[in-house]
C-alpha cells in the first residue's frame, strides 16, 4: 500500500507500485492498493483495507470489486497503525456482496482498545440482502460530482442508477468545501503523527509523502480550526438513503491512461529531503478565494498564488504563513464564513 496510507494511486518508493489485475500497466488506485488488486486478482476471497479520504473505495472501484468503508466507528481500528484518527476507518474487500456482509459482520463489535469504536449491539448486515430494498430512498449525486467526469464514468453511473430505478438526482451542498476540509483536517494530523520522525529521518520517507506531510506542518491553526468547524457544521442532506456516484478519487489521472512509470518511481527514489517543485496545490488554498472587490491588491494575491505552486517548499512557508496575516488585507476571505 501507499507509505503510511497517505497515497492515491498505490505506489511506494521502498516496495514498487501495486499491479491492477486487470491490466498489469496501470494503476491500483490508493492508498490500500495491494488489498484491492489481491482481491480482484483472485488471490484471496476477503482482504482489510483502510480508507481516509478514499484508500478503500478508489481501488475498489479501480479494481472492479466491492469495498466498505464503514460508518465511523462502528469498527475497530485497534492495532492498526493510524494515519488521521478523526477520519480513518478499516473496512473489508470482496469480490461479492455477500462475502462483503459476511466479513463487516464478522468485525463488529465493541473494542476498548479504540476509543472511537461504538458500543451499540452489532447490527449483522448478511440477513438483510435477502430483503427486498422497499422504502430505500436513492438518489444520483448532481452538482460536484457531475463536474469532469468521463463518459465511461457516467455510463457505469447509469446503469446503476437503472437497476436500482433511481430517477432523481439531487446536489449534496458544499460538497467541494467539505473535501477542501478533509484535506486540510487530513494534512495538520497526519504531519503531527509523523513530526518526530520527518525532523529525525527525513530521508527515510517516500518523498511525495513527506512533502504532503511537511506542508501539512505548516499549515497555520486557524485554518485547521476553521475546517474542524466547517466539520461540526457540515450536515448531509435529508435526501436519500444512498446516494449514486463516481468514485475516482484522482480525476487528473484516470484509469484508462494511469500508466506505471519504473522511471518515475526510481526518480523519487533519488530524491533527497529539501526543497523541490509542487505538484500540488497547497491545502490552505482550498478554504480561501478572492474576493469581487479586491482591487489590484486582490488580482496580485491571487497571481501570488498561481505561481506560488511551482516554488520551492521554502516558498511554500511563506505563502501558508501569510494567510493568517493577509486575510483581510489582500483582499482574500475565508470560505467557512458560515460558521
Amino acid at each position: 500500500m501507499g507509505e503510511y496510507a497517505y497515497d492515491f494511486t498505490g505506489e511506494n518508493v521502498h516496495d514498487g507500485p501495486s499491479r491492477n489485475p486487470h491490466d498489469l500497466t496501470r494503476m491500483t488506485g490508493g492508498s490500500s492498493g495491494g488489498s484491492g488488486g489481491a482481491v480482484g486478482g483472485g488471490l484471496v476471497p476477503l482482504a482489510l483495507g483502510s480508507d481516509t479520504n478514499g484508500s478503500i473505495r478508489v481501488p475498489s472501484s479501480f479494481c472492479g470489486i466491492f469495498g466498505l468503508k464503514p460508518t465511523y466507528g462502528r469498527l475497530s481500528r485497534a492495532r492498526s497503525f493510524p494515519f488521521v484518527f478523526s477520519l480513518d476507518h478499516l473496512g473489508p474487500f470482496a469480490r461479492n456482496v455477500g462475502d462483503l456482509a459476511l466479513a463487516y459482520d464478522a468485525m463488529q463489535g465493541a473494542d476498548a482498545d479504540d476509543v472511537a469504536c461504538t458500543t451499540r449491539p452489532a447490527e449483522p448486515a448478511a440477513p438483510l440482502l435477502a430483503e427486498d430494498i422497499g422504502a430505500l430512498r436513492i438518489a444520483i449525486a448532481g452538482g460536484y460530482f457531475q463536474k469532469n467526469v468521463f463518459p465511461e464514468a457516467s455510463e457505469a453511473v447509469a446503469r446503476v442508477a437503472k437497476a436500482l430505478g433511481a430517477t432523481r438526482t439531487i446536489e449534496i451542498p458544499e460538497a467541494g468545501r467539505a473535501r477542501a476540509a478533509a484535506y486540510v483536517i487530513t494534512t495538520a494530523e497526519g504531519a503531527s503523527l509523523h513530526l518526530d520522525r520527518l525532523r529525525k529521518r527525513p530521508n527515510d520517507f517516500d518523498p511525495a509523502v513527506r512533502d504532503r506531510l511537511l506542508a501539512g506542518a505548516m499549515i497555520p491553526a486557524p485554518l485547521v480550526d476553521r475546517a474542524q468547524k466547517f466539520r461540526r457544521w457540515y450536515r448531509a442532506p435529508d435526501a436519500g438513503d444512498f446516494w449514486i456516484g463516481r468514485c475516482d478519487h484522482c480525476p487528473r489521472d484516470p484509469l484508462r491512461r494511469a500508466k506505471t512509470r519504473a522511471g518515475d518511481i526510481r526518480a523519487r527514489r533519488r530524491r533527497t529531503a529539501g526543497a523541490r517543485q509542487y505538484r500540488h496545490p497547497h491545502p490552505a488554498h482550498l478554504l480561501y478565494r478572492a474576493t469581487r472587490r479586491g482591487g489590484a491588491r486582490a488580482a496580485g494575491a491571487d497571481a501570488d498564488r498561481r505561481a506560488d505552486h511551482c516554488k520551492p517548499l521554502a516558498g511554500r512557508y511563506r505563502a501558508a504563513r501569510g494567510f493568517c496575516v493577509g486575510a483581510r488585507g489582500r483582499g482574500c476571505r475565508v470560505l467557512a464564513e458560515r460558521i
